[in-house]
């Protein structure tokens, strides 16, 4: 079966220095595919490439088998590739159901405003009820974003990026900062997420990539250096002296 998205020697220039350098990846359809590596790898870089945030300096992103490098962000999500940020990107003011709901408004075509009566929004609304259901916000759906913990709105992230039927959902930390009851929460549902659609999970919180990742890549200075299952990137020396091998993620790569 061909990937569902890919990258070909795709690179990002920032003056002289190579952020992203010859990356090619095959992401399979209803997988965790996680990447990884220190911090100024490439990884959110990577991210930017491929959903049209950042021009591609050289190379390709090819989605469902056409070329969609000078595709603008918009028809990208349009297509099915979705994603959400480091940085927590929510209307603060409005309740969750609210910014769900402009989402799925925004993805269908209809209206923005966020008053419109309820029986013009028939479908939209059912819609909402369903994603919120789908990421369990539905206890808090009326409460603002603002009033949500932490775990939760990066929840209700994942719920954005769910209304705009992603056929491949990009996560970019999405257990950042989290306790630890939360990333297990989010943790089962990227799994869960999988069953559905492609994952690519960028993340720093090993335990969670190692804990549902079907497949690791691993970035170092804008490059590959490895990539396989977990069990095999925990072996991977080189992997180990670039990223794994501290002593806070020893028990990790025994």
């Amino acid at each position: 079966m061909a990937p569902i998205l890919s990258t070909r020697e795709l690179s990002r220039h920032f003056g002289g220095v190579a952020a992203l350098n010859l990356v090619s990846l095959d992401i399979e359809d209803k997988q965790v595919r996680s990447i990884i590596g220190p911090n100024g790898a490439g990884k959110t870089t990577l991210i930017n490439v491929i959903t049209g945030r950042l021009e591609a300096s050289a190379g390709q992103v090819i989605y469902q088998g056409q070329d969609i490098t000078h595709k603008p962000v918009h028809e990208r999500v349009r297509l099915g590739l979705c994603r959400t940020f480091q940085i927590t990107s929510i209307f603060m003011g409005l309740t969750v159901f609210e910014n769900v709901r402009i989402a799925r408004q925004a993805h269908l075509g209809g209206s923005l405003k966020v008053f419109t009566p309820r029986h013009g929004l028939k479908r939209v609304n059912e819609d909402t009820e369903r994603i919120i259901e789908r990421v369990g916000l539905s206890d808090v759906a009326y409460q603002t974003a603002s009033s949500l913990a932490h775990g939760d709105q990066r929840v209700l992230e994942v719920a954005l990026a769910l209304a705009g039927d992603p056929k491949v959902i990009l996560l970019d930390e999405p257990a950042a900062g989290m306790s630890p009851t939360e990333t297990e929460e989010i943790s089962r549902l990227i799994r869960d997420l999988a069953d559905e659609m492609a994952v690519v999970l960028v993340e720093h919180d090993m335990e969670v990539v190692m804990s549902i990742s079907d497949t690791i890549t691993v970035l170092h200075q804008g490059g590959v250096i490895a990539e396989g299952k977990p069990e095999e990137i925990s072996q991977n020396q080189e992997v180990k002296d670039a990223y794994l091998g501290s002593e806070k993620w020893a028990p990790l790569v025994m």
